[in-house]
């Protein structure tokens, strides 16, 4: 015996409720989903029109220009005059592949030039500055502090509790984790990739590194949103504290005393090695 017609509708409606439901990008809680067919869910990003691949990480570049206009809709609904903490953050250009313009303008036509990791490596000039190329961040240096624990914890089990979750959780190829040390409480972790061993399909160190630092916050980017939990051998691991430095294969063009009064981001002067030239910067 067939089933009534309106049982039948109520069956179809339920299975386009599920699945609308189901169609949600799960690297990215900013964005806008919708169903495209029965097994196409397609994502924007918030506030513009591009598309974005759900299967991988977002780029950095447009992570930060979604928060920010996620930012700029809550000042507007909250109080006139409340305060947004935005150090560190801006709404960037981005190119179409979703990486920073080498040149970044503000409103008040001031621009700069960044590194790939969307960090100034420049004093601000008016529009006629020139950026000639996006200088390369290859390094970047990750120190960890976490609470203490009921039982002391092996070295080699931290090691390997967050290689599984750079790899896991950010697809991060073991090819671009350097090394990972631990000193209780301090973690130190170290990520290398150069522009001639990346391939189109790995992600940027960058981006994990902004990635991670949200969920150490409490700020996940992924859709689940839930806090980032490390075991170790069934001990959590609660990370209190995160600095992240950002080596680039080139130093920056500005002094500290240049950079004082405008901070995007914090330049520590570390001599690697006499002939090296290196300059850190660091998001403290």
């Amino acid at each position: 015996m067939e089933p009534p017609l309106g049982v039948l509708l109520g069956l179809i409606l339920a299975a386009a409720s599920s699945a609308q439901n189901n169609c949600t990008c799960a690297t990215n809680k900013w964005t806008v989903c919708g169903q495209n067919g029965p097994e196409n869910c397609t994502c924007t990003l918030v506030g513009s029109n591009h598309k974005v691949d759900c299967s991988t990480l977002t780029p950095k570049c447009l992570l930060m220009k979604a928060e920010m206009m996620l930012r700029k809709e809550k000042r507007v609904q909250g109080h006139p005059h409340e305060l947004l903490d935005i150090d560190g953050i801006y709404s960037p250009d981005c190119e179409d592949s979703g990486i920073f313009k080498a040149r970044q303008c503000n409103q008040a036509d001031a621009c700069w030039c960044v590194n790939t990791a969307g960090i100034r490596i420049t004093k601000k000039a008016d529009k006629s500055l020139r950026c000639d190329e996006l200088v390369r961040t290859s390094w970047i240096y990750i120190q960890l502090k976490h609470k203490k624990t009921s039982g002391a914890l092996d070295a080699a089990h931290v090691a390997n509790a967050l290689q599984r979750l750079f790899e896991r959780r950010y697809k991060l190829h073991p090819k671009y984790i350097a090394a990972i040390k631990y000193n209780s409480p301090l973690i130190q972790i170290d990520l290398n990739q150069h522009d001639s061993g990346k391939s189109k399909c790995d992600v940027d160190i960058a981006d994990v590194a902004y990635y991670f630092e949200k969920d150490i916050k409490n700020n996940s980017i992924f859709h689940s949103n839930s806090t980032l939990t490390v075991s170790v051998n069934g001990d959590a691991l609660d990370i209190e504290k995160i600095r992240i430095y950002y080596i680039d294969e080139k130093p920056p063009l500005f002094s500290m005393n240049e950079q004082a009064g405008d901070v995007i981001a914090v330049v520590i002067a570390v001599v690697l090695a006499a002939a090296s030239g290196i300059t850190v910067l660091g998001i403290l």
